[in-house]
């Protein structure tokens, strides 16, 4: 289930490799290596083990890094054109992943993603920045339904293990790669492979990318006409990748990689005053047209780690071990708007001298240990034990500022610095053989997980009074140069700051470089040195609201000055939990087999924003699924070549889902009865669903050298229960309160009920090379972005509105996009042409709703452009 528990959301309602195979050649399996269509006896390791992907018991999708070009997918987030049931978005740098409506939208330290990524079989706990990781691969794995047995944390949805490509012992070899395309983006991408005598080999491999996503800026300010949309990126990264085998039963292999990410980020656009304002639907809206004002949006992201495994053959029993040290540095400072154009909009009426913005920051350092002993693949009885240790440091900064803060809000802070979590797994999986043809299976894991954060949040406010105690003298907050402290504050220890000069000077210490017009400090620096308690009072244009003007009296000061600063965030949270699998299958044929299996998954849970005097729990605790599953594996002969027909259904149990629901944070109880000024969106383990689904995949060798894949993915999704206050009728002038709402018999939010994929390739002679083509198309029904479904708001009075009338539309309707591809191989030598979403279908991916609230992050405008590749 979606949770949507941004600090900008809360801050709305604090207002209250080498040589590749040819384009056909590709498969839908995990393949340890490179098969044509005609080809179906793919080793995989979807189980942890090598196995035939025929023999696999669940549904795997995998695309080798020569199949990601020809559907040209060149970024992690454009994954979900190729399998079907895959959602990814990008909510302001945060990677958030769902597979078949399960999934977290909860990135923050607060808690954890519900899909777990992995980079060569090794866990990713923080996703920022998994696009600088995407080159120089050899194939990516989806792993559809939990994983809790075989990978463990956060497993809930699935995962996606990127695998890059490795050494190649005694082999000198390498390609480089050049591409252009629309919209003036380019890139380039390159790898060297090199023998260290006959033992050893060593790889290196580096790519740049200059990106643009496709927004528009349509201000017509002449500082803000000259802001550059969002979703420019500059990228690039590098990765050294070393393979030691001094014998058959002893393997070493160290990969080190870096990547940056920088640009204008990845914020979205908020509707709402679109949607009200013409009463049109956002599909008949031009969503990609934004009206920037403010700073310059920015993103700077760095992302670098190192990860070793270590093999050896006992004779009879092999072990494995694995270790990882990964650290992310983000920043970003929002590219500010001001919604989107409308038909009738009047551009040149809007305020643009407004520097509003949220900035975030984000840092992780994560340690990742395991030791995996596995049992002789050949034995009628194959094993694994193994045990899991996670650790991670987080400091996380957040700062939503209101420029021209008038009464009297001018900001949400929340800045962790010292955010600590840890995990211990021990897990053990068996598989026995009854017979030739039978075989029983399972596994179980225990998982401990600790947590603790210490930092500070709530709001900034400066309420100053003019002449006569008149309210308010405005504050500007966040102009041109503007850099928030966030992380580098001074102090985060509320316990020091009692006096009003104290209070004065920790909300100063917001600010790294005050903005150019920025009047905080000016203001308020009087009280912070002691030197005047109220202040320093001064109007001039841009500040003067009309009709308050400073006091003649108090030494140029206030007539008084109340200052709101945060409060203390401190938090533990503890949880432990099993996850298991057991199941069997049955060989009907040599190319036939039927299985059976239930099945689990856990993610972690995290912690609430807290608040004096609040009733808000502390933290939420673990969400849970178990699935049912049965499936179909079969490989048929077709005109003398082999294909592929599997069939899998489905049944999730989803309980103890945390929905996100409005609660009171500042109960004033000398009032009666008691009355709340106050309320924050807190998430609760309140809801149930319930996922059934079919899942039909097909590949197919036919004459002529054609290759057709088709996967159907059905989804029938109800949440079962759960009771929230709807945030799209929060009522501030009750305190900021708002109605209940049962979400009983919605749909679980971006599960289509239709996800549909087909592809068609194909490979020719010509003259002394070859000529391949090949067109996907990409299906998706219509789908919700909230967990509301677009169902009427009955307000507090009994109004009853519909949600678009409100500004609230949130289905996504169904859509289809073509990617095409074409290529000529003569020898070493290669140039392609590809062409993604070919007729420009734009597509909501992910929204955040609450009060006011509609903003919609979107997927890739059309790209299309050519590529050389030479190989050696």
């Amino acid at each position: 289930m979606i949770i949507e528990n941004t600090r900008k959301t809360l801050l709305a309602i604090l207002l209250a490799g080498a040589a590749v195979p040819a384009l056909g050649q590709q498969t839908t399996a995990t393949a340890e290596t490179t098969a044509t269509t005609d080809e179906v006896d793919i080793i995989v390791t979807a189980e942890r083990r090598n196995q035939s992907i025929q023999d696999v018991t669940g549904v795997v999708q995998s695309l080798s890094q020569a199949q990601l070009r020809a559907d040209g997918i060149s970024d992690f987030r454009q994954l979900q054109v190729a399998v079907p049931g895959l959602s990814i978005a990008n909510q302001e740098g945060n990677i958030e992943i769902f597979i078949r409506g399960v999934g977290s939208a909860n990135n923050t330290e607060l808690g954890d993603p519900g899909a777990a990524p992995h980079l060569n079989g090794i866990y990713i706990p923080r996703p920022r920045g998994l696009g600088s990781m995407f080159y120089d691969l050899d194939r990516v794995e989806v792993n559809k339904g939990p994983q809790g047995t075989l990978y463990g944390r956060n497993a809930l949805a699935g995962t996606i293990n990127i695998i890059t490509a490795k050494p190649r012992l005694g082999e000198t070899s390498g390609y480089i790669q050049g591409e252009y395309a629309n919209r003036t983006s380019y890139g380039f991408e390159g790898a060297l492979n090199l023998p260290l005598g006959p033992t050893a080999a060593i790889r290196a491999s580096g790519f740049y990318a200059n990106k643009d996503f496709g927004f528009k800026n349509v201000a017509t300010g002449a500082q803000a006409s000259q802001l550059k949309p969002a979703g420019l990126e500059e990228n690039y990264g590098g990765r050294l990748s070393l393979l030691w085998e001094p014998t058959s039963d002893l393997s070493l292999s160290i990969v080190g990689d870096y990547g940056k990410e920088t640009g204008t980020g990845y914020p979205g656009a908020n509707i709402f005053a679109a949607v009200t304002a013409t009463g049109l639907r956002p599909e008949d809206l031009e969503l990609r047209n934004v009206v920037y004002r403010g700073q310059q949006g920015v993103l700077d992201n760095t992302n670098w780690g190192v990860q070793g495994k270590l093999r050896y053959d006992f004779g009879g029993v092999s072990a494995e071990f694995n270790a990882s040290y990964r650290d992310v540095d983000f920043y970003q400072a929002n590219a500010s708007s001001e919604s989107i154009d409308w038909p009738g909009r009047d551009l040149n009426a809007i305020q643009y001298d407004n520097f509003s913005n949220n900035f975030w920051q984000t840092r992780s350092q994560s340690q990742i240990y395991e030791l995996r002993l596995a049992a002789d693949e050949k034995s009628s009885l194959r094993w694994t034990l193994g045990a899991f240790y996670f650790k991670e440091k987080q400091q996380v900064g957040f700062l939503s500022l209101a420029d021209r803060g008038y009464c009297c809000y001018s900001g949400t802070e929340f800045v962790m610095p010292d955010v600590e979590g840890k995990s211990y797994a021990f897990f053990a999986d068996t598989t026995y053989d009854v017979s030739d043809r039978i075989r029983i299976f399972g596994g179980i894991r225990y998982t401990d997980e600790k947590k603790s954060r210490y930092g500070i949040g709530g709001n900034l406010a400066l309420t100053l009074g003019g002449e006569d105690f008149a309210c308010c003298i405005a504050t500007r907050f966040g102009t041109e140069g503007f850099r928030p402290n966030l992380l580098d504050r001074p102090n985060f220890d509320l316990s020091k700051v009692q006096t009003p000069a104290q209070v004065a000077q920790f909300l100063i210490e917001s600010t790294k470089t005050p903005g150019q017009r920025d009047t905080l400090i000016q203001q308020i620096q009087a009280i912070a040195n002691g030197s005047n308690p109220n202040g320093t009072c001064f109007t001039r244009p841009d500040i003067d609201n009309g009709f308050v003007t400073c006091p003649a009296g108090n030494n140029g000061g206030f007539s008084y000055a109340n200052l709101t600063i945060p409060s203390q965030q401190v938090g533990r949270a503890a949880f432990s939990y099993f996850d298991f699998r057991i199941g069997g299958d049955i060989d009907l044929s040599d190319d036939s087999k039927l299985y059976a299996k239930v099945s689990t998954g856990h993610k972690a849970g995290g912690f609430n924003d807290s608040f004096n005097g609040s009733t808000i729990p502390e933290a939420f605790s673990p969400e849970k699924v178990v699935v049912y599953e049965i499936g179909s594996r079969n490989t048929f002969e077709i005109g003398g070549r082999r294909s592929v027909v599997n069939l899998t259904g489905f049944w999730y149990d989803y309980s103890n889902q945390v929905f996100q629901d409005l609660t009171c944070i500042n109960l004033d109880q000398a009032q009666t009865p008691p009355v709340c000024n106050g309320y924050s969106l807190v998430n609760r383990n309140i809801g149930s669903s319930r996922i059934r689904g079919l899942e039909f995949e097909t590949r197919f060798a036919l004459p002529a050298r054609l290759g057709l894949d088709f996967n159907v993915t059905w989804l029938d999704t109800r949440i079962t229960s759960g009771t929230v206050a709807d945030a799209r009728a929060q009522d501030f002038g009750a305190g900021g309160n708002s109605p209940l709402i049962s979400l009983a018999g919605n749909r679980v939010p971006l599960a289509s009920k239709w996800n549909i994929n087909a592809r068609l390739s194909q490979t020719i002679d010509v003259g002394r090379g070859s000529f391949d083509w090949q067109a996907l198309v990409n299906y998706r029904s219509a789908y919700f972005l909230s967990q509301f479904n677009e169902d009427d708001i009955v307000f507090l009075d009994g109004t009853r509105q519909s949600a678009l009338s409100a500004g609230f539309p949130d289905e996504q309707r169904g859509y289809a996009t073509f990617n095409i591809a074409a290529g000529y191989t003569l020898g070493n030598y290669r140039i392609e042409a590809w062409a993604s979403n070919l007729f420009d279908v734009e597509v909501s991916q992910k929204a955040l709703v609450g009060s006011s609230l509609n903003i919609r992050f979107l997927n890739d405008a059309r790209t299309f452009g050519v590529r050389g590749r030479v190989t050696f």
